[in-house]
C-alpha cells in the first residue's frame, strides 16, 4: 500500500507547474510527510502519558495540527469537505501561516538536539513549491493514509523512503550525489565495526545513509539498556551537510529509521579552519563518501595545510584532523587519489601513511556508483600511529555494475571474510610501506597475484612483442618466398 501511495504522489506532482524533477517529487514529499509523522508522534506520546498518569503538552498549537489544517475529520472518520482547504485557500495558508509559524521553533527552541530544533530547521530550509492548492490537496489526502504507529510500519516507510533516494540517485542530475549504494555502506560499518558508546561523525553526510547504517548495526548488534537507547538517540551520530535539499532528505531519512532528533548541521564542513578543531571536537569514528570532483575557492583552501581545489582532497584532510587519536574511519575516495603525482595528493598520502594506519584499501570496480564513471576505493585507517603495512583487496566481479544489476553484499562477502585475517588471496596481497617510492608515495592498487592472462600490460611490453611478432611474421615470409 506504502509503496502505490508514494507513486501517486509522483503522479500528481509531475503534474504540478512547481515541481520538474525527481528531486523535486522527493523535497516537496518529505515536508509534508514530516508532519503527518510528527502527527503520529505527538499521539503515541500522548498515549504513553496517559498511560502513565501524565499530561502530554503538544509541541504543535492546536490549528497548525495536521487534524485541523490538513485533515479535518467527520466522526466517521472520513474527511470533512467543509473545513478541509483547498485550492489558492490551502497554499495560502500553508505559505503565508504554516511555514513562518513552524520555522520560528528554531529560536524558541531550549536546544539544537531536540525536535523542536529539527521542525524550525527543516522549514526554514525549504518552502512549498506544489504551486496548485488542489495537488497539495491531493497530495495530502494522499500522505493522510500512511501510518507511523507500528514498528512495522514505520520500518516499512524508511525502506520506502531509501528507495526514493535511490531513484532519485538514478535520475542523474545532481542527485546521485545523496546517494551510495547500502551494500557498500553495510561492507564499510560492519568493517569498520563502531560500539555503543562510540561518537560517529559524517561530514559529507549527504542522505544519512552512513549514520542509518552505522545505527542499524549497533542496534542489532547489542543488547540495548535504558542508558544506550537514549546514547544512541543523542550522544552518537553527528553530521554536518552544506546542502538544504539533502540536509533536508539526510534529517527525514534518521527521523524515520527512528532517530528523533539527528545532530546534522546544515554547514559548509570545508568552511572551518582546520587549525581551531580541538580535542573537544573530535570523534571516535567517521564514516564518509565525500563529494569528489569538486573544486573548492582559493578561500576555502586556506582552512586546510595542504592546498588543493579537490573537494575530496580537503574533506580527508578534515577526517585526519578531527578523528579522535584512536578513532577508526572507513572513506571513499577517488581511486586516482592512491597514485596522482601532483604535490597535493603526495603530500596528503605521506600525511595519512604518517599519522594514521591505513590497513585496508577496498578497491571498487567502475560502475560501482549508478551514474558516475569514476573507479574508487575505500580507505580503513586509525589514528594514532603509522602506517607499516596496507592490505589490498581488488573487488573482481563476473558481470559490468550498472542501474540494473548493482553492488550486493554477496559480492562483498569474501572481502569482509578476508578482511578480518588480512589474508592473501587472488584478488588480495599486502604491502609494505617501507617498500614503496618515498618520494612519492605512490600506492596504486596493482595486484601481483591477478592471473598473467587478466593483467594489463604496459604500453611498451606490448610494443615490444609486436615488434617480435613483425620478425616472426617476416621470418614465415622469407620462407614461404625460398619455396616458391
Amino acid at each position: 500500500m506504502f509503496e502505490q501511495t508514494f507513486k501517486n504522489i509522483d503522479d500528481i506532482l509531475h503534474k504540478d507547474a512547481g515541481c520538474s524533477s525527481e528531486l523535486d517529487y522527493v523535497e516537496q514529499t518529505s515536508w509534508i510527510l514530516f508532519l503527518k509523522y510528527l502527527d503520529d508522534l505527538e499521539k503515541d506520546k500522548r498515549t504513553a502519558a496517559e498511560l502513565s498518569g501524565k499530561t502530554y503538552e503538544n509541541i504543535i498549537a492546536p490549528e497548525f495540527q495536521w487534524n485541523i489544517w490538513a485533515m479535518p475529520k467527520t466522526k466517521d472518520g472520513k474527511i470533512n469537505h467543509h473545513k478541509a482547504l483547498t485550492g489558492d485557500d490551502l497554499t495560502d495558508f500553508v505559505n503565508n501561516e504554516l511555514f513562518p509559524y513552524l520555522k520560528k521553533f528554531k529560536v524558541d527552541a531550549e536546544s539544537a538536539d531536540t525536535i523542536e530544533y529539527k521542525i524550525g530547521e527543516i522549514f526554514s530550509e525549504l518552502k512549498n513549491r506544489i504551486q496548485s492548492g488542489y495537488n497539495l490537496r491531493e497530495v495530502i489526502n494522499r500522505i493522510d493514509e500512511l501510518r507511523f504507529r507500528t514498528h512495522k510500519e514505520k520500518h516499512e516507510m524508511s525502506h520506502l523512503y531509501e528507495s526514493k533516494i535511490k531513484n532519485m540517485g538514478n535520475a542523474g542530475r545532481n542527485g546521485g550525489e545523496y546517494y551510495t549504494p547500502r551494500p557498500l555502506i553495510k561492507t564499510i560499518v560492519k568493517v569498520v565495526a563502531p560500539e555503543i558508546g562510540n561518537t560517529i561523525y559524517d561530514g559529507a553526510v549527504g542522505s544519512a545513509g552512513f549514520l542509518v547504517e552505522a545505527f542499524q548495526y549497533l542496534k542489532q548488534n547489542a543488547k540495548l539498556t535504558t542508558t544506550d537507547t537514549v546514547t544512541l538517540q543523542k550522544k552518537t551520530f553527528y553530521g554536518k551537510e552544506k546542502k538544504s535539499l539533502a540536509y533536508i532528505i539526510g534529517i527525514m531519512n534518521m527521523i524515520l529509521h527512528g532517530i528523533e532528533a539527528p545532530n546534522i548541521i546544515h554547514t559548509n564542513t570545508l568552511a572551518e579552519n582546520l587549525s581551531d578543531i580541538q580535542e573537544k571536537d573530535r570523534f571516535d569514528v567517521i564514516l564518509a563518501n565525500p563529494p569528489f570532483g569538486g573544486k573548492e575557492r582559493a578561500e576555502v583552501q586556506q582552512n586546510f595545510p595542504i592546498k588543493t581545489g579537490e573537494t575530496a582532497s580537503l574533506f580527508l584532510q578534515h577526517f585526519i584532523k578531527i578523528l579522535r587519536a584512536g578513532g577508526k574511519a572507513g572513506v571513499v575516495i577517488k581511486n586516482t587519489f592512491l597514485s596522482n603525482t601532483d604535490n597535493a595528493s603526495i603530500s596528503l598520502r605521506k600525511e595519512l601513511l604518517s599519522n594514521c594506519n591505513l590497513h585496508t584499501v577496498l578497491d571498487l570496480p567502475g560502475g560501482t556508483f549508478t551514474g558516475a564513471g569514476v573507479k574508487t576505493v575505500v580507505l580503513f585507517f586509525e589514528k594514532g600511529s603509522s602506517t607499516k603495512q596496507t592490505w589490498f583487496y581488488q573487488l573482481n566481479l563476473d558481470r559490468n555494475l550498472g542501474k540494473t544489476n548493482p553492488l550486493n553484499e554477496k559480492d562483498l562477502a569474501e572481502f569482509i571474510e578476508l578482511q578480518k585475517t588480512k589474508a592473501e588471496s587472488e584478488n588480495s596481497w599486502t604491502v609494505n610501506i617501507k617498500d614503496i617510492d618515498q618520494t612519492t608515495f605512490d600506492l596504486s592498487a596493482k595486484n601481483p597475484n591477478t592471473p598473467e592472462e587478466a593483467q594489463l600490460r604496459q604500453p611498451n611490453e606490448i610494443l615490444k612483442e609486436m615488434a617480435e611478432l613483425d620478425k616472426v611474421s617476416a621470418t614465415i615470409l622469407e620462407t614461404i618466398k625460398e619455396m616458391i
